[in-house]
């Protein structure tokens, strides 16, 4: 045969084209513009972009492990919606075959050992178990990339993104990747309707922990539906939810039989069916109970203490259309046995009667805080204080019925077990005309205290002194009154060691009363706070700084203290302080940057606020003390 037999005449052999010569071009010679195109063309490379849906889907369904997943959702918007979209249940978890040859420069993890491998990694390697969102960062995008990484247990929205939020597109998202969800917290989110709540509750039926606050588009339904899909939730807060009734709340105390604790506060479509059904279903489970701002009258306080029998802390704000008859019934219910808790704040319906009605009901009350209960007076303190055997703590604020005499009449009469009193913005705290004829010894209390009671001076304070022998813990912020007259018999009283003294606002007090403080208790003190005291200079740090061995936290803020007093601290060696607060300081300058340098590596905080150190010197600081955390 020809060997030119089948030869055409352009360049085609046989059916098999022959391969063409290529004659280098001239530099000068410009490319021709058809030409561009076609080799452009033919180096276009086939794209998963082209893939329909349908078919990425599947592809990315049999996609493993969290960092893979999480490096796909990067590739672009269609594969994030795409990846988000896919369910726990319908992702392919088979593993794949191991590689016929081996990476030698990679160890090979194979089946449950690399699931446990990137499960301590989600759980060390930043706290990737937990998600928390605020303000501009909370977008449908961010939360559906950190639930496409699965395995989220808690998740928090606060605020949201003005313009491009989240939404329930973001919510069912992460209903879909995480499932074994258990805490989640939606602040603020107005965008959010019982659609995105809904799937929560069809995906992600191990939740516990419930917050929706700020949601106006959230109504019953979607109560409803949570608690038919989430048995296991304990912990349920609603708040601001204009849209919430009744029948959510009815069918959440029906359904979930683990209810522990339930806050409801300012939704104003709550009333008495909604909270009574709620408290009634629950009663063998529901032990905390938070409502606040409801429009719930007496009826509610009662059903609370007949099916209460479970509750140990209770927490009535703001209810105004709940009267004396409503606490009084709820007490003489007799169902609040295990009640240890209770704090009443603005409730015109806690009077005398009422206070002593519940003290005498509830034998495990353990602490009492009262607010703004202006019916409140010294009538009842008292038999308050002979009912309630067991109580360890009572705090009142702007209970302005109450005088110094009502309060040495329950100290008189107050259990052995009393530990803790609190006076705060009580106008009728205030020095009395003469003394009683028994002062009580209260050889229990171990914290006092009074705070912002301005007719509370040093005649008071030197009272104080001898009934409570035994402090420990001595707050007075704001009594400007005080003068070291009135401080120094407290301190030469006292018979246990101070532990943590507060005196922020006294600036009355001077060096001669930071002397003597430290002197008598510097073997104990732990913590003292001495700001706003414009009376104080260097020679309390002298003090300070021979005195004390276990002082860990030191404010001097808008006190009198120059660079010698910074340089005493710094040079006593046996104070290891963690916080130190200089701000407003005007006499520290940049000459104690060097000792501030030198001070002990105990130190964690410091505060350079409002004085004239220097932005230079704070960097050089911060450098020396690159351990401290320096606020300035």
């Amino acid at each position: 045969m020809s060997p030119f037999q089948g030869y055409r005449g352009d360049g085609v052999l046989a059916g098999v084209r022959s391969r063409k010569r290529v004659f280098a071009s001239s530099a000068a010679e410009p490319v021709t513009a058809a030409a561009a195109p076609k080799r452009q063309k033919r180096r276009e490379e086939p794209s998963m972009d082209a893939l329909p849906d349908e078919c990425l889907f599947e592809v990315l369904r049999r996609v493993r492990g969290a960092r893979t997943r999480c490096a796909s959702a990067c590739v672009s918007r269609r594969w994030l919606a795409l990846l988000a979209g896919i369910r726990a249940s319908e992702a392919v978890l088979a593993p794949p075959a191991a590689p016929a040859v081996p990476d030698l420069n990679q160890e090979y993890i194979c089946g449950e050992d690399e699931e446990e491998a990137e499960a301590d990694l989600m759980d060390h390697d930043g706290d990737a178990r937990e998600r928390t969102l605020v303000g501009r960062d909370a977008t449908d995008a961010r939360l559906t990339a950190a639930a496409v990484a699965g395995r989220l247990a808690s998740v928090s929205v606060r605020g949201s993104h003005p313009s491009r939020g989240v939404t329930d597109a973001g919510v069912s998202a992460l209903a879909r990747g995480c499932p074994a969800l258990r805490s989640l917290s939606l602040w603020d989110v107005p965008r959010v309707t019982d659609a995105g709540l809904a799937e929560i509750a069809a995906e992600c039926h191990a939740l516990e922990r419930l917050d929706i606050t700020g949601c106006p588009l959230i109504t019953d339904k979607g109560l409803i539906a949570v608690a038919q899909g989430c048995p296991e939730l304990k912990s349920l807060t609603i708040e601001g939810c204009s849209g919430v009734a009744n029948e959510g709340l009815k069918a959440i105390g029906r359904s979930c039989a683990k209810l522990a604790a339930v806050n409801i506060k300012n939704c104003a479509h709550v009333d008495d069916q909604g909270v009574s059904g709620l408290v009634s279903f629950a009663t063998a489970s529901l032990a905390k109970v938070r409502l606040q701002g409801l429009s719930i009258t007496d009826a509610s306080l009662a059903v609370i203490g007949y099916y209460g029998k479970a509750i140990t802390d209770l927490t009535l704000a703001r209810l105004p259309a709940v009267g004396e008859r409503g606490f009084w019934v709820m007490a003489n219910a007799q169902g609040l046995q295990k009640l240890r808790c209770m704090t009443v704040a603005s409730c015109q319906g806690l009077t005398d009667l009422a206070l002593a009605s519940v003290a005498k009901f509830s034998p495990s009350l353990k602490l009492v805080n009262l607010k703004k209960c202006s019916k409140v007076s010294d009538g009842c303190l008292k038999e308050f204080a002979e009912s309630a055997r067991v109580l360890e703590n009572l705090q009142l604020e702007e209970c302005n019925k109450v005088t110094l005499m009502g309060i040495l009449a329950f100290l008189l009469n107050c259990s052995p077990k009393f530990k803790a009193l609190s006076l705060a913005k009580c106008i009728g705290i205030k020095d009395i005309c003469s003394a009683p004829a028994q002062l009580p010894v209260c050889k229990s209390l171990r914290s006092l205290t009074i705070n912002d009671c301005p007719g509370f001076t040093d005649a008071s304070m030197a009272m104080v002194g001898m009934i409570c022998p035994q402090l420990e813990n001595v707050n007075l912020s704001g009594l400007a009154a005080v003068t070291d007259n009135g401080f120094l018999p407290l301190i030469k009283s006292s018979e246990s060691g101070l532990i943590n003294v507060d005196l922020n606002g006294c600036e009355n007090l001077t060096d001669a009363a930071v002397s003597a403080l430290v002197k008598a208790h510097g073997g104990s003190l732990a913590h003292l706070s001495l700001e706003g005291c414009s009376k104080v200079t260097d020679a309390s740090l002298f003090a300070i700084s021979e005195s004390c061995s276990q002082l860990a936290e030191l404010d001097l803020s808008n006190c009198m203290v120059s660079d010698y007093g910074v340089a005493v601290l710094a040079a006593a060696k046996q104070l290891k302080l963690r916080i130190l607060s200089l701000s407003g300081c005007m006499k520290v300058t940049q000459k104690s940057v060097p000792f501030l340098g030198s001070m002990s590596s105990s130190l964690e905080g410091l505060n350079l606020q409002f004085n004239f150190i220097g932005n230079h010197n704070i960097a050089s600081l911060e450098k020396q003390l690159w351990r401290c955390d320096i606020l300035a």
